[in-house]
C-alpha cells in the first residue's frame, strides 16, 4: 500500500519515516515539508541517511495514496480536512484536531471553536489498547498525546476492572522529556534554559487532561507536567485509592491478564535488579508501554505507572499500529524493535 505524510520534517514525521520505510506492508510514496522544500529527508533526520534518498515534496502537489498520516501542528488538519480525506481513503492525524468529541471540552481545552465539527464523530481516538475492535471499521484515525497515553495506560486496569473510588480525587504526575516541545526551537528549549532542568510547567489544566477524562470516564482527574532533563520519554504516576476489599492481588491478576493479551503492554514490578519499575529510557525507539503499580494496604492508596516513548507509543509508534489494525495487517508489523540496553 502506498502511504505518505503531511508534515515530514518534526520529530514525529520523522519517526513515521523510519517505520514506515522498514515496513513490510507499505511504499513511502511522498513526505511533505513547506520550511525544507526539496531537501532530503536525511537533511533533517540523519539517522535516515542511507535509509532513503527521497526529498521533502510540498503538499501542494500531494498525489493520491491509500493511508495519509497527517503530521502538522495543532490546529491545521482541520482547515484542510476534506481536501486530505479526497486524497486518499484512509487519514491518521496525529494532531490534537480530531481527538476529542465534546467540542465544549474542545473550545475549554484549546480555547478555539472546532473549524471541522461534522468530521470529529467520523474520527476514532487512535490508542489500540481501548478502541481496536471500533478501528477494524473505521477510515480515520485520530492521534493520541503523549502525555495522555501514559496517563490513560497507568489508570486503565483501576478503572477497567472497577478498583478505583472514582469518588475521591486522581492525580497524575508526569515527567516528560524535552522532545515534547517538537524540532521547533523556542527559549524554554534552548540548551542554556533546558539542561539540568527539572521545571513543572503545567501544574494543572493541561489540555491532555481532556483525553483522560473522554476516554476513562473520569470526572475528577488531575495532572500534573513537569519537563525533565531527558530528550524522549513520559512516566506517567497516578495516585488513586482503591475501593474497600480491593487487594494486592486482584491488582496482580488484573495486570497481568490485561499485559498477556496486549503485544505492546509490559507489566514491570519486580522486587529484585536496577529496572524494578517501569522507567522511559530503556524504552526509547519502542511502541512499549511498561507499567507497574504499588498498593499501600493499610491507606488503600495505589500508585499506578506507566512508561513510554513519548515519539512512539504517545504519538506515531500508535499511529503505525493503528495504521496496521484498519489496513489488516499484522498489529506489530513495523514496531519489532525491543529497544537498547545499556543506553
Amino acid at each position: 500500500m502506498k502511504v505518505s505524510i503531511i508534515g515530514g520534517s518534526g520529530y514525529a514525521g520523522g519517526e513515521l519515516l523510519r517505520l514506515l520505510l522498514n515496513h513490510p506492508n507499505v511504499e513511502v510514496q511522498q513526505a511533505t515539508s513547506e520550511s525544507h522544500l526539496g531537501e532530503f529527508v536525511y537533511q533533517q533526520h540523519p539517522n535516515l541517511r542511507k535509509q532513503t534518498k527521497k526529498k521533502f515534496t510540498s503538499r501542494q502537489v500531494l498525489e493520491p495514496c491509500d493511508v495519509l498520516f497527517l503530521a502538522l501542528p495543532h490546529g491545521e488538519a482541520q482547515k484542510n480536512i476534506d481536501h486530505y480525506a479526497g486524497m486518499a481513503p484512509k487519514i491518521i492525524d496525529l494532531s490534537a484536531d480530531f481527538r476529542l468529541h465534546d467540542q465544549v471540552l474542545y473550545k475549554k481545552f484549546y480555547e478555539a471553536d472546532h473549524l471541522a465539527p461534522t468530521w470529529v464523530e467520523k474520527f476514532t481516538y487512535g490508542l489500540p489498547e481501548l478502541h481496536r475492535e471500533e478501528m477494524t471499521s473505521s477510515s480515520f484515525i485520530s492521534g493520541v498525546g503523549c502525555n495522555a497515553t501514559a496517563s490513560i495506560l497507568s489508570l486503565f486496569v483501576g478503572v477497567k476492572y472497577g478498583f478505583l473510588d472514582t469518588d475521591q480525587p486522581i492525580f497524575v504526575d508526569i515527567k516528560v522529556g524535552s522532545s515534547e516541545g517538537g524540532a521547533s526551537p523556542n527559549p524554554g528549549s534552548h540548551h542554556p534554559e533546558r539542561s539540568n532542568v527539572i521545571r513543572t510547567f503545567a501544574p494543572y489544566g493541561h489540555r491532555h487532561t481532556a483525553e483522560v477524562m473522554q476516554e476513562l470516564g473520569l470526572e475528577n482527574v488531575h495532572l500534573t507536567m513537569t519537563s525533565v532533563d531527558l530528550v524522549r520519554g513520559a512516566l506517567a504516576a497516578s495516585h488513586s485509592f482503591v475501593k474497600s476489599g480491593v487487594t494486592e492481588k486482584d491488582l496482580w491478576k488484573a495486570y497481568r491478564d490485561w499485559a498477556e493479551k496486549e503485544p505492546f503492554i509490559r507489566l514491570v514490578k519486580d522486587k529484585r535488579g536496577i529496572y524494578r519499575v517501569p522507567e522511559p529510557k530503556i524504552l526509547a525507539g519502542t511502541n512499549f508501554a511498561d507499567v507497574g503499580f504499588d498498593l499501600d494496604p493499610e491507606t488503600g492508596h495505589l500508585v499506578s505507572i506507566a512508561a513510554i516513548d513519548n515519539l512512539m507509543k504517545g504519538a506515531s509508534g500508535s499511529a503505525v499500529q493503528s495504521m496496521n489494525i484498519i489496513c489488516g495487517f499484522e498489529e506489530t508489523a513495523g514496531l519489532d524493535f525491543c529497544g537498547l540496553h545499556p543506553i
